[in-house]
């Protein structure tokens, strides 16, 4: 006797049991993404706002002074912002031209063969640990930024040499942590973009490169964007390559100074932070997730723009 096999294309039945198991399935997995969104934002709002009644709002977004283990313990948290916001948007000025020029590159200039070595190689990017980049960064960047230093500062007595740990090497090692995101977003949309922009442009006289420039990347602006908004958040949410070589210093965000980011404030002290002190490192988390809450809402109000674009084309 042949053996009955189970198919969706057979009773009505069947067909019916299938759709509505493969809708509970759905609606499982859609209730258990909300849930995890609902629960770490009441965790984070629960555990961040008791230093702010305990320390006062004013004193830890607007202080400048970080001293938690001191006899007069002081939270002010504002150079870290400061750096974190400097840090990534410096870190974006400088991958966002080479993401999106790469990009360019493979989608429309490369031939085959060579771009079937840069694409592995971007793709390689991506799958390198984090504390990669930060060992790469004390054993290589640091000692090339520690000479730059020594000769721009070698003659100012009042400058602290950082030995290359500073905001500088931080900005850099962010910036080709980001590339990877930046190319092949960029990428994707470049080759989303429909083939008839293209042969209407060269149709017309235009030369490659002028299509590439006024046609191909203001018709893929939406998905670039996108791509950019992503290595913002990549950037902002980074701690330990950053932990490693930006000298973990509140100071000043100066090139040259030594400095701490939002994320590393938190990992570095964590450990060892007890009562009000873990209090305000919790609270720092809490503005660490507003920051990357407006990014969403930013990516979010790109998406819907690219959407009403490609409906009115």
């Amino acid at each position: 006797m042949r053996e009955k096999r189970f198919s969706i294309i057979g009773s009505y039945q069947s067909k019916n049991k299938v759709e509505k198991v493969a809708k509970i399935i759905f609606i499982i997995c859609a209730l258990f993404a909300v849930v995890a969104v609902f629960s770490i934002s009441i965790y984070m709002i629960i555990s961040g706002t008791p230093a702010v009644y305990k320390v006062g709002l004013k004193e830890i977004l607007f202080g400048t002074v970080w001293q938690p283990t001191a006899e007069e313990p002081r939270f002010g948290i504002l150079y870290v912002i400061l750096t974190s916001i400097i840090g990534t948007t410096l870190a974006i000025l400088i991958g966002m031209p080479i993401g999106v020029l790469t990009a360019v590159f493979l989608a429309e200039t490369a031939q085959k063969r060579l771009a079937s070595i840069v694409k592995p190689a971007v793709e390689l990017l991506a799958g390198i640990p984090s504390v990669v980049y930060g060992l790469l960064g004390i054993l290589v960047l640091n000692p090339i930024i520690y000479k730059l230093e020594i000769a721009i500062f070698q003659d100012d007595p009042k400058h602290h040499f950082t030995g290359g740990s500073n905001l500088l090497s931080a900005v850099l090692v962010l910036a080709i942590m980001i590339l990877p995101t930046v190319i092949n977003i960029s990428e994707a949309s470049l080759k989303a973009v429909p083939k008839h922009y293209k042969q209407a442009s060269l149709a017309l006289g235009a030369t490659h490169m002028q299509t590439i420039f006024k046609i191909l990347l203001p018709a893929a602006k939406s998905g670039i964007v996108t791509a950019i908004v992503l290595g913002v958040g990549r950037a902002i949410g980074e701690a330990m390559a950053i932990s490693l070589v930006a000298g973990n210093g509140a100071n000043i965000p100066f090139l040259f100074n030594s400095v701490r980011f939002l994320t590393t404030a938190v990992v570095t002290e964590m450990s060892y932070a007890a009562d009000i002190h873990k209090d305000v490192l919790f609270t720092i988390g809490l503005v660490l997730f507003a920051f990357i809450i407006m990014i969403n809402l930013i990516l979010s109000k790109v998406m819907k723009g690219g959407y009403r674009d490609a409906d009115s084309e």
